[in-house]
């Protein structure tokens, strides 16, 4: 990660989750309160260095996006970058998203949700580190609203083999048309740093979506 001089912690704190400092303790979050209006959400996991937010809420000004990384450096890092461009629908937590999805998301709160080039976790006694497991999944059916699509990305073959089996198995989803990459003009044109660098280097990508189901 290249040197940048981060803003004064004062100036950040409008972009970043209040309550508490990396971001899982405390009340349910409540989104008009947390963004000041009533527009819909959608939430990334893992940001990084935040190309995806800095875009998407630069395009789509009506739409609130909520990030959660667990990198202290990254959310600091990506914070200062919205603070720059004023990205008011922008706001940044630090933390491991399941038990912050699972203990302050509200149910059926939530537009979309973005996965895109989790770790692997190669070794197979890391494996438990994985974000996207089973319990993640059931996690995202819930804090998506009906009709709510999650977005998955990675470059892994064995990694996406195993999300589209813990997919299909949740009957609370149903698969939708994942979008395709988007020719890039420059730099600031893919979905996100990773995508830039694995596309550059010829690597494949794989992508795929899916619904919440209207179950009654």
């Amino acid at each position: 990660m290249r040197s940048r001089r981060r803003l004064p912690i004062e100036e950040l704190a409008p972009y970043l989750l209040p309550d508490h400092p990396r971001g899982v303790a405390g009340s349910p979050i409540v989104w008009p309160d947390l963004f000041g209006n009533a527009n819909p959400v959608e939430i990334e996991v893992g940001f990084g260095k935040g190309l995806f937010l800095l875009n998407a809420g630069k395009s789509r000004p009506d739409i609130n996006f909520f990030g959660v990384e667990i990198v202290r450096k990254c959310q600091l890092w990506t914070a200062t970058r919205v603070a720059l461009d004023k990205l008011s629908n922008v706001k940044l937590a630090c933390g491991d998203a399941r038990p912050l999805l699972r203990d302050r998301i509200p149910e059926n709160s939530v537009q979309a949700m973005h996965v895109y080039f989790p770790d692997p976790w190669w070794k197979k006694r890391h494996f438990k580190r994985r974000l996207f497991t089973d319990e993640f999944a059931a996690i995202v059916g819930k804090v998506l609203r009906p009709g709510g699509c999650f977005h998955i990305v990675t470059d892994v073959e064995e990694y996406f083999g195993v999300m589209m089996e813990i997919m299909q198995a949740l009957p609370i989803f149903e698969p939708t048309l994942a979008p395709k990459a988007t020719e890039a003009k420059n730099d600031l044109d893919y979905l996100t740093n990773f995508e830039r660098k694995f596309r550059k280097e010829g690597r494949p990508i794989y992508r795929t979506a899916f619904a919440k189901a209207n179950i009654t």
